[in-house]
């Protein structure tokens, strides 16, 4: 029988804040803040849906989470681990994939200039991500290569303002970037920064170490939906971004 993967976003896809919880009934908490204070919880529904995949089937984490916020997800992962958008990936003992590494680092370098850039034209936008660059424990830190901005008031409209009034006349000038926006997060990423270049690597690896494998693609969002065409079948979770947008199309 063939091996089976699964490539799952975390974020609203395996967990979410309580807010987002259509019920409140019988939570448990899956990530906490940095002060050890809960993040997110798991519905029923989820944690039966996480037992069903995690028998017979390897789960994948495939998140924009950085890896000190991965390490306060509190789910069992055996695995590859991928990271920041795609820009990190770890191998099943933990360790960052230095191959990926050394080709994320040329590409990241390029982008570092136009990223800089994408901050200037507002302040809301001044929120980076650090990717560890290819090099021994305790070397230099990465560079920040996105810029994202939240709304503290959690205004979904003022997100969509921004995107309209700011960052897209800024893409029009800048080919090699895009916009994600999802809920109250919004991020100008390089284009090298994605998470199907991640997942494509991976099972690339899978397939050396296992031969032909099945892949599954699992998340909530549209920029999710790059890497999950790319896997032999998908799982859209109900009533997220992309549920609605795969709805609406119809």
């Amino acid at each position: 029988m063939l091996k089976k993967f699964l490539f799952a976003d975390l974020d609203d896809t395996l967990f979410q804040t309580l807010e987002k919880c259509a019920g409140r009934a019988e939570l448990e908490p899956a990530a906490y803040y940095s002060d050890g204070s809960i993040c997110s919880y798991t519905t029923p529904a989820q944690r039966a849906f996480f037992a069903f995949a995690s028998e017979g089937t390897t789960v994948i984490p495939t998140t924009a989470r950085s890896l000190d916020a991965f390490r306060r997800v509190d789910l069992g992962f055996s695995s590859y681990v991928i990271l920041n958008f795609g820009g990190v990936i770890l191998l099943p003992d933990g360790a960052i994939d230095r191959e990926w590494q050394a080709q994320m680092h040329g590409q990241m370098t390029t982008a570092l200039p136009g990223s800089a850039g994408a901050g200037r034209p507002r302040r809301r936008l001044g929120r980076g991500l650090r990717l560890p660059w290819p090099r021994a424990p305790g070397g230099r830190r990465g560079h920040a290569v996105f810029r994202g901005a939240q709304d503290p008031d959690k205004d979904h409209d003022t997100l969509a303002r921004i995107e309209r009034e700011v960052v897209q006349p800024w893409l029009d000038a800048h080919a090699g970037y895009c916009v994600h926006r999802n809920g109250n997060n919004l991020a100008i990423l390089p284009r090298s920064l994605d998470k199907a270049h991640a997942v494509a690597h991976v099972t690339e690896r899978l397939r050396r170490e296992h031969g032909e494998i099945v892949t599954f693609g699992m998340g909530d969002s549209r920029s999710d939906a790059r890497f999950m065409a790319d896997c032999d079948y998908a799982i859209v979770p109900r009533g997220t971004q992309l549920s609605r947008l795969t709805l609406e199309a119809l």
